[in-house]
């Protein structure tokens, strides 16, 4: 079965959905991934669902192309911002065809374990009218630092539309172990980030930020053992999330967003994907 691939936003962020969708279309990818939530971080231009215009040339720009729209960005969980705020990006994402939704959690306390479960439970519940799934990702910068973490708050909020997202670059930060993927039922991988990231982490949070951000590698140019990541995962597509400001200023966005496609396909096309959809379920539930 061939592998499919998606263009994420930081990838090539910056250029608009539109434009993305056509960047898309020429590099071979067959999805986009769009932020439609804005983070608020420096450097970031925010698009924004209610921007009517911008909507209608993307769905032009899909029509045209027949790529396909995978995944909204980012429903964070974070203490002052409600997730009804989220809705009008999850309509819209579910009119340009997207299944899935990000969430992470940026909350600042450490006994408020209860507050994410009820976050994203709700998030859940509010994308599930849409047919959006939603995956909990762990950035090793983030509240939530590890696969079991993330695991802990989607099997305790219990609803059947979530998800844990995998992506290789904290995978790596946080040393998860390759069997630890065995651990998740196979419904809840609907995607993988990828990228490749050189062997050394760094010590403190910013440089992690810096690297997450502006140095992600090609992949095979660091130390990512993808087959072990891939074997133990279902058939699903992978979002190639590589943004490097480097190679963008060498090469342009689209010569960056093709050469991150060929590489991928390069290293990763043959590697064969989990066949069964069942757990091995001996992860204990953290209790924080």
């Amino acid at each position: 079965m061939s592998k499919q691939y998606s263009l994420a936003y930081l990838t090539v962020n910056g250029c608009s959905p539109p434009e993305m969708t056509y960047i898309a279309a020429r590099a071979g990818y067959d999805f986009i991934s769009l932020r439609l939530i804005p983070m608020g971080v420096a450097g970031e231009t925010p698009y924004l669902p209610d921007d009517k215009a911008m909507i209608s040339k993307t769905k032009a720009a899909l029509k045209e192309t027949g790529v396909k729209v995978l995944d909204l960005e980012l429903a964070r969980i974070v203490e002052d911002v409600d997730p009804q705020s989220y809705v009008p990006a999850m309509e819209v994402m579910a009119e340009l065809g997207a299944k899935h939704v990000i969430s992470s959690a940026w909350t600042t306390r450490r006994d408020d374990r209860n507050f994410i479960v009820d976050s994203y439970a709700e998030i859940c519940d509010l994308a599930k009218p849409f047919g959006l799934t939603v995956n909990l990702e762990f950035p090793t910068f983030s509240r939530l630092t590890n696969l079991q973490e993330a695991a802990d708050i989607v099997r305790a909020a219990d609803r059947s539309n979530g998800g844990v997202l995998i992506d290789t670059l904290y995978f790596h930060y946080s040393k998860v172990d390759a069997d630890e993927l065995l651990t998740l039922p196979g419904e809840w991988s609907n995607f993988l980030h990828i990228c490749d990231v050189s062997n050394e982490i760094p010590d403190s949070k910013e440089g992690m930020i810096k690297v997450a951000r502006d140095e992600r590698l090609y992949i095979g140019e660091g130390c990512i053992d993808f087959p072990s990541v891939i074997k133990r995962l279902p058939h699903i597509p992978f979002s190639i999330e590589l943004p490097n400001a480097a190679r963008i200023n060498q090469y342009g966005h689209e010569e960056h967003a093709r050469r991150c496609l060929e590489t991928a396909k390069q290293h990763l096309d043959h590697i064969e994907t989990r066949t069964d959809n069942v757990c091995q379920d001996h992860t204990p539930s953290l209790v924080e």
